[in-house]
């Protein structure tokens, strides 16, 4: 967690508000507020009988808003539960409640509405284009406000990233909470809230839909790739393709060797074609085998080339949490968002971004250990045990084997760590020893020697002879730091955002490795890998021939059946697909809404199913007439004989014709029995859509 001493209180400390601590569960529940009053038959009390009106206007400032068509007031959102993320896209722990937030926006779709409050740390933060493009990296689907002079985050009184509000469906601000690991905090509040507005008839239970910048992009073969590596002897580059969840491989010349996972975010292990993982960064190969910082998994994978498989080599699945004891077994130790990989002699060195660390562990044996960090996210040097890191986010070794170089990102640092336990941390080039979390905002952009040097939230770094890389982000810039003498100097990068080749622009490039004289760019943002000649500084882009995207990488859990429309049972030839119609009812004064896509899913219920498994619980999006009044698509089946009970979700959006924002979400789900038979049968299904409800 970052805490920023900035501004004042002063628009709710006029409401007699003190937002520090853990205001949810301080909360005084035991007189109601006045005009609630209810007896134990009747029901619930109000969980916040002294919340305080919000004011009008709150959420005014922001520079731009995202997913949604216009801005947002809470006056919009009048009977839903409101939840504010104040976030900065930086930060590793705003990156951990994510999961947190999808999973109170999935219980409680129709009740609440989260809105991500964008209250920059950094400079290039600050840029809608640069959130808009973190929005697409973390998949965020709720509205988000660009707080770039942050304006909202002082009305709020918010000290810390990430931090939520609450407010409730009338209007109420219930409380704030810092800090990530609070979701059962936030479920069992947001659940009392519901519980009391609706009996009390305050809660509005119709679904919204927001307009979805995700449907704004094109698909591209590489989907912000992170990382970057390349096997020399073998002549081959490793190409974590992040948001495909999977890995790349490719000759140096760009043939396409393999593609390591199915794209379809998860941690199946495997052969190549069924592996899954979920925005992989870093790996390092090792005698045959591809070590994988699989990120978000909170998991190290280990790739066998020669047999084509995927396994776990270490983590259960879920984050670690600070101060967790490691004397279990690999799969008995919780990971906390492994960045990087280094190899020394045997030793897999680990850049734990999560706590703040630099983790290792010996290669055969059944034990990690941290090697360096006391935890404290800073930048502080001393021994390896005293030292301290803030989100270090990629790691290398040298020749020798005696030091690791890391770049720390939010302290905008490059360190060497010595690998011999009884070794020290150094900063090379940035700032360290400064009062505590000083070090965190000390960045800039400004060449020279060691501490006057100033990067920019760095996430790559390699090393060639005596030379280190580094890529600095959010300056969009390669610097080169000379070991000699730790003097910093810009190599690549005119500082702005862009995909020139000549000059060289790069957008938030994330990863670098060498190879065959050139520098390898995971050039983040512009979806590419760019190849930099170091002997004479031309660029390329690094295609990889017959590279496409993954068809269909979002898997969904079997939709709620309550409201299943019964269809008859169909028989059908035993073909490959089933050409389906879905029939849409478009509410009169209403209009579908274009920018949110008409989706469809099908899943099997129960055991059998005569659709391949690759395409159970997948979204993919229908093809919609041109007067949108219906919306075809093929769903696959084996083409062999067989029976089973398909269930088929439609969704789709619709919006008010007088173009007041107000947008809605539909979706339906069908339950149809299928019999494939040789004998011939139906080729073709028509559906119609329950016309929605617009009261």
């Amino acid at each position: 967690m970052i805490r920023l001493r900035i501004g004042s209180m002063s628009a709710l400390l006029a409401f007699g508000l003190v937002l520090s601590g853990n205001v949810f569960a301080q909360q005084d529940t035991s007189s109601p507020a006045e005009g609630t009053e209810k007896s134990a038959t009747e029901g619930p009390e109000n969980p916040f009988p002294r919340a305080v009106k919000v004011p009008a206007g709150i959420l005014d400032g922001g520079a731009e808003w995202f997913n949604t068509a216009k801005p947002l007031d809470l006056a919009d959102l009048r009977g839903k539960v409101v939840l504010l993320d104040f976030w900065t896209y930086c930060c590793i722990n705003c990156m951990h409640i994510l999961p947190d937030l999808k999973f109170l926006e999935e219980k409680y779709g129709n009740q609440l509405v989260v809105i991500g409050v964008h209250s920059a740390k950094f400079d290039n933060e600050k840029d809608s284009q640069n959130i808009r493009n973190a929005m697409l990296r973390y998949e965020i689907e709720h509205p988000v406000v660009n707080d770039s002079e942050m304006l909202i985050w002082r009305r709020f009184g918010t000290r810390a990233w990430p931090t939520v509000a609450l407010i409730d469906p009338e209007g109420n601000y219930c409380g704030s909470q810092s800090g990530e690991g609070n979701r059962e905090l936030l479920d069992n509040v947001i659940g009392r809230l519901v519980e009391f507005h609706r009996v009390r008839g305050t809660l509005n239970e119709k679904p919204i839909v927001f307009s979805q910048e995700s449907v704004k992009v094109a698909e591209t073969a590489l989907r912000y790739p992170g990382k970057v590596s390349v096997d020399s002897d073998g002549g081959r580059v490793f190409i974590t393709d992040s948001n495909h969840n999977r890995i790349v491989v490719a000759g140096m010349n760009g043939e396409l060797q393999s593609v390591i996972g199915s794209g379809v975010a998860g941690r199946r292990d495997g052969r190549f074609q069924d592996a899954e993982f979920f925005r992989p960064q870093g790996t390092v190969l090792v005698n045959g085998i591809l070590y994988v910082a699989d990120t978000e998994n909170h998991l190290i994978r280990a790739v066998n080339l020669a047999e084509g498989t995927v396994s776990t080599l270490a983590g259960t699945g879920v984050q670690g949490q600070p101060g967790q004891p490691l004397d279990g077994g690999l799969l008995q130790v919780s990971l906390n968002s492994p960045w990087s990989i280094a190899h020394v002699k045997g030793n897999l060195f680990i850049a734990m971004a999560g706590p703040h660390q630099i983790w290792s562990h010996v290669l055969g044996s059944d034990r990690l250990a941290v090697h360096a960090g006391s935890g404290r996210e800073d930048v502080v040097n001393g021994t390896l045990a005293e030292s301290a890191f803030a989100q270090p986010s990629e790691i290398v070794a040298d020749a020798a084997g005696a030091a690791l170089f890391v770049v720390d990102s939010e302290g905008s640092a490059v360190r060497r760590v010595a690998t011999d336990p009884g070794g020290s941390v150094e900063t090379l080039a940035g700032t360290s020893e400064l009062p505590r979390g000083q070090s965190l905002f000390a960045f800039g952009y400004e060449d020279g020697v060691g501490d006057a040097a100033r990067f920019q939230h760095p996430l790559g770094v390699v090393l060639q002879d005596q030379t280190l890389y580094v890529a600095d982000s959010y300056n969009h810039r390669i610097r080169r730091i000379d070991l000699t003498n730790n003097a910093v100097t810009t190599w690549q990068g005119d500082g702005t955002p862009g995909n020139s080749l000549q000059p060289l622009q790069l957008s938030e490039p994330g990863g670098l490795a060498f190879g065959a004289g050139r520098l390898f760019v995971a050039d983040t943002n512009n979806h590419r890998v760019v190849a930099i000649d170091v002997g004479t500084g031309v660029s390329s882009v690094f295609e990889v021939a017959g590279l496409q995207p993954p068809a269909g990488a979002v898997r969904r859990p079997l939709p709620d059946l309550k409201s299943v429309i019964e269809v008859p049972a169909l028989r059908l030839a035993a073909t490959e697909a089933l050409q389906t119609v879905v029939k849409l009812q478009i509410p009169a004064g209403w209009k579908r809404n274009a920018d949110f896509p008409v989706t469809w899913a099908v899943f099997s219920e129960g055991e059998q199913s005569v659709v391949p498994g690759a395409v159970l619980g997948v979204r993919r999006e229908g093809t919609v007439a041109a007067d949108g009044s219906q919306v075809e698509f093929a769903v696959p089946l084996g083409g062999q004989p067989g029976e089973a009970k398909l269930i088929l979700q439609v969704t789709w959006g619709y919006c008010t014709t007088d173009d007041s924002g107000l947008c809605r979400l539909a979706s339906a789900v069908w339950r149809v029995p299928v019999i494939l038979n040789t004998d011939g049968g139906e080729s073709r299904l028509e559906l119609q859509f329950p016309e929605p409800d617009v009261q």
